[in-house]
């Protein structure tokens, strides 16, 4: 069975299930078809889990899977926008994958009361990641993992966070901030990669809108410049490896 479903879930999906601490109930927030949550609970790294979507069609298939593989008594399906359906301290580990940086904010937001009943946040934003990293300082969470995955020609970064124990604020710079802050003390390869192929885009960038007359094009140079900045800032740490 384990061999079925490690072919069914993606290497994000794997990475992600590698985060999440043994023994703790699962809540996965956007399940698709409902295979992390699968995969956990037959592998007796969860013992329980609660798989939620707001779309009825992904719900029925996740069901349907969780009924396949024989775990109907241990996997809940919930029809849910966000963490609606979820009482607090019903899961210990949340994930949330899958979705852009703003959405999951939201739903962070909207659902803070049950959010702060889980141990550990499991968050794989696809957009707006220095927002995104700043927003769980806001909200007192500290990302204690980082990994990021490439698949089919996307990078997928993810983090692990933990409530911030301190009565400081995590302050983290603008470089950290876009890029991960443990994702660059590891000088991770993935990440590496991704730097390069930035720099490749922003480098396109900036010959067509150095050829631009208009304010909005002096404008725009002028912010790809300052990003192009911080890429070449992450990239001298791989100087020498």
């Amino acid at each position: 069975m384990t061999k079925n479903l490690s072919v069914q879930l993606s290497r994000r999906l794997m990475a992600i299930a590698g985060m999440v601490t043994n023994g703790n109930r699962l809540a996965d927030v956007g399940c698709d078809h409902g295979y992390l949550s699968i995969y956990l609970v037959s592998e007796k790294r969860v013992p329980t889990a609660i798989a939620m979507d707001v779309r009825p069609g992904p719900l029925s298939g996740a069901k349907e899977n969780i009924t396949r593989y024989g775990l109907a008594d241990y996997i809940e399906t919930r029809l849910s926008d966000g963490l609606e359906g979820l009482e607090p301290g019903e899961g210990d580990t949340l994930v949330i994958a899958g979705m852009g940086g703003p959405l999951m904010e939201r739903i962070l937001n909207d659902g803070a009361k049950v959010r702060e009943g889980f141990q550990e946040l499991i968050l794989q934003p696809q957009s707006d990641l220095p927002h995104f990293r700043y927003f769980l300082s806001e909200i007192g969470w500290e990302i204690i993992q980082e990994e990021m995955i490439k698949e089919d020609g996307k990078f997928y970064p993810m983090m692990k966070a933990v409530r911030n124990k301190t009565e400081k604020k995590l302050i983290y710079t603008e470089e950290e901030a876009w890029f991960g802050p443990l994702l660059l003390k590891e000088r991770h390869p993935v990440l590496k990669e991704y730097l390069q192929r930035e720099a490749s885009i922003r480098e396109k960038i900036l010959k067509n809108l150095s050829k631009a007359p208009s304010v909005s094009a002096k404008d725009r140079l002028a912010e790809v410049k300052e990003e192009m900045e911080l890429i070449n800032t992450a990239l001298k740490r791989y100087e020498g490896i």
